[in-house]
This record gives C-alpha cells, structure tokens and sequence, in this order.
C-alpha cells in the first residue's frame, strides 16, 4: 500500500534528522521510498526552506516538480492576496486527484510555521511497527493517508 505521510516537528532541524532515519528504515529494508522532501522553517524566518532529493535524476525531476507545486500551494499562494484565491482551489483540487485532502492541506498549513520543520514522505511496503520504534520520540504524523490504487497511479504518473 502507498502511503503519503507528513510527519511536523517543533524544531526546525528535526525534519532533517528524521529522513535519514527513515532511509537508513529503508536500506535495511522495512520500508520502500518513493521521495521525500524536507520543509525546515527556522525562527525569525519570513519563509520556509524546501529541500528535496532524490538519486534517480530523471524521476528526481518529476517529482520535484510536484513538491514544488505542492509547497507553493501550501507556502506560498496565501501570501499572495485574493487574487490568488482561485489558484489555491485549483492546487487544492489537483492534490485531491494524488490523494492529499483539502483538509489535509489545511492541517499542515496551519501547523507548519516559524520555528518548525516537517518531514513529506511518499512511502510503500512500510514496517510501521519498526519504523515506529526508530521514529519513537521524534515528533507525530500530521497527515497520514493511505492511497487508493487511482491515486497511487495518478501520483506516480505525475513524477514519471
């Protein structure tokens, strides 16, 4: 089963310690990652840093694009006034069609702030109880969804 999942810290490096966690997860095989990508919003900050990584350049690319649409959906166009209300809906209605709720958007923009970080996760064939016991302690999902078979299509056609 795909499973797109944020998990928010109340520390702005948190995020980062929590990836490699989840990757060294994955080479010991409890875990299969499609992508991460990592928000860190340090105190004092007008705006949150994205970093995004993947090690095949070609899909790295694709799915690049979708965090970037994504973050912009969440970071960026509420600063942007009324004028961009209609581009939130419409980001809104797109990541419905990869399984990432309105309100699931909503939810991560509201507890995503200054002085924070969070960890977006696309993740198959997970381990949860022995991933949970390496990710003990670091903070909780904020969004966890579980994909349907259309939207796990949709997401991978995307990033293909």
């Amino acid at each position: 089963m795909t499973t797109f999942t944020v998990w928010k810290y109340d520390d702005p490096e948190r995020a980062e310690q929590a990836e490699g966690i989840l990757r060294d997860a994955e080479s010991d095989g409890l875990v299969t990652l499609h992508d991460t990508a990592v928000v860190t919003w340090p105190a004092g900050a007008a705006r949150p840093t994205t970093r995004h990584h993947h090690q095949d350049t070609a899909r790295g690319a694709g799915w690049g694009a979708l965090w970037g649409f994504f973050f912009g959906v969440l970071f960026f166009v509420p600063f942007l006034g009324a004028a961009a209300g209609a581009a939130l809906g419409a980001g809104a209605k797109a990541m419905a069609g990869l399984g990432i709720r309105e309100d699931d958007v909503e939810r991560i923009r509201a507890a995503v702030t200054e002085g924070t970080s969070a960890l977006f996760a696309v993740t198959e064939a997970g381990d949860l109880d022995r991933l949970g016991e390496r990710l003990h302690g670091l903070g909780g999902a904020l969004v966890d969804t579980n994909l349907t078979d259309a939207e796990r299509r949709n997401l991978l056609e995307v990033v293909d």
